[in-house]
């Protein structure tokens, strides 16, 4: 934890969706830009869950940090959703 901070911000979001193999088509499509999330002040991590959801797990070491991590994952989340709109694969 940074000296300058009194708290760590930990937090799960889950994406859920309708089939696996659009889970595992989105979570693939994440991996390349998964490791440029990764910061000094806040880090992610991404697992897939049998239940046809994607868990991101994140460490923050202050708000803005964090918010930028969740920024990055609902900007995700907007791709994803727009590109199975386009393709109807559900």
């Amino acid at each position: 934890m940074s000296q300058n901070n009194y708290f760590q911000i930990k937090s799960i979001i889950e994406l859920q969706f309708n089939t696996p193999q659009i889970r595992d088509i989105c979570y693939t499509s994440f991996l390349p830009e998964f490791d440029r999330l990764q910061t000094n002040r806040s880090k992610i991590s991404m697992k897939k869950r049998n239940n046809n959801s994607i868990i991101f797990e994140i460490n923050s070491n202050d708000i803005t940090a964090f918010r930028a991590s969740i920024n990055e994952i609902i900007s995700y989340g907007k791709i994803l959703n727009n590109s199975i709109k386009i393709i109807n694969i559900s």
